[in-house]
């Protein structure tokens, strides 16, 4: 129980703190420590040995991956294939089927072997432009892709080659399509309820005249410049379908 504490306490902390504004670069060094001293552990030697060899590791794997998924991002968004995009998905399902197509869209991404980091960073513009088109605020982004790539296509269909189902294999004796059933069943429920929460709130924000452009004093407010010749719909999609190949 106190170990579960020690992880729990400053994991929860980190997580409130990130939210409230702090910085992650100081507050992860300060909850290192945290967890450090309520384990009674020497606090410079677990900075230097556990959490700086850890975090060196993290950025060795995934350094090159968020470096070119951003720039990736940033090539879909200003070309304007993200929005080229965006406008035939909202034309094709209609405009209040955004966040059914993002969270659709990352979960055939992932649950087809693309990395969560890739899909992140590859859908993001794309979910940009489908709650810009929609006029949805812009902060159930976040959760749609979440919800899409992290949730029922990482733990509960079966046969999903992310590592969380991959784990487990070797100690249990079991394959990637162990207990279909109960996965689908799982998968089912998370994405039931997680579109049945976007959905209502999404109506609620709408309902108190929150939209797309409903931004604080600090950010732009101006609408995005037009396209000055639109990409044919193909196009736009093959930086997307390179990526997948």
């Amino acid at each position: 129980m106190l170990t579960l504490t020690t992880i729990l306490i400053p994991l929860g902390l980190l997580i409130w703190l990130a939210w409230r504004g702090v910085s992650v670069l100081i507050l992860a060094p300060v909850m290192a420590l945290l967890a450090s001293a309520m384990a009674r552990e020497p606090l410079l030697a677990s900075l230097t040995e556990v959490f700086m060899p850890a975090t060196g590791g993290f950025i060795t794997a995934y350094f090159l991956l968020f470096l070119l998924g951003a720039v990736f991002g940033r090539i879909m968004e200003d070309s304007g294939a993200a929005r080229r995009i965006a406008d035939g998905i909202v034309r094709a399902l209609g405009a209040d089927q955004a966040i059914p197509a993002v969270v659709l869209s990352c979960a055939i991404l992932t649950y087809g072997g693309v990395s969560l980091f890739v899909v992140a960073f590859a859908v993001y513009p794309l979910a940009m432009a489908l709650f810009r088109s929609a006029d949805l605020p812009r902060r159930l982004i976040p959760a749609a892709i979440a919800l899409g790539a992290f949730t029922f296509t990482m733990t509960a269909l079966p046969g999903t080659p992310a590592i969380q189902n991959a784990i487990p294999m070797p100690y249990f004796g079991t394959t990637a399509f162990a207990a279909p059933g109960l996965g689908v069943i799982a998968a089912l429920i998370m994405a039931g309820l997680g579109l049945l929460w976007l959905t209502t709130r999404a109506r609620r924000l709408r309902a108190q005249g929150e939209g797309f452009l409903h931004l604080t004093s600090s950010e732009d407010n101006s609408a995005p410049a037009p396209i000055r010749k639109p990409l044919r719909f193909w196009l736009a999609f093959l930086p997307i379908a390179a990526v997948l190949a």
